[in-house]
């Protein structure tokens, strides 16, 4: 796997901190879950839409869905749309 790993800890660390944000959770770290943070669709969108301001990267908010860590999501955002 040649990934770059600057790159992904970038997006980790920016998806972690919009995570940390949206849900308000200052202890939230890259591989807490989501659905067991107490996210919801409306959470889901509001991450998707600082990823818009962010990155320029319209994310499909099913994608927060489908990877719901900020680990998991931040390596299909740099594979999909590029690195933070």
């Amino acid at each position: 796997m040649t990934t770059n790993t600057a790159a992904t800890t970038a997006t980790v660390d920016l998806l972690t901190g919009i995570f940390r944000d949206v849900l308000r959770l200052p202890e939230l770290t890259c591989d807490t879950d989501f659905y067991e943070a107490g996210g919801d669709s409306l959470t889901a969108f509001q991450i998707t839409g600082r990823l818009q301001e962010l990155l320029g990267a319209d994310v499909p908010v099913s994608l927060v869905f489908a990877y719901p860590t900020p680990r998991e999501l931040a390596e299909v955002v740099d594979a999909d749309y590029g690195t933070a």
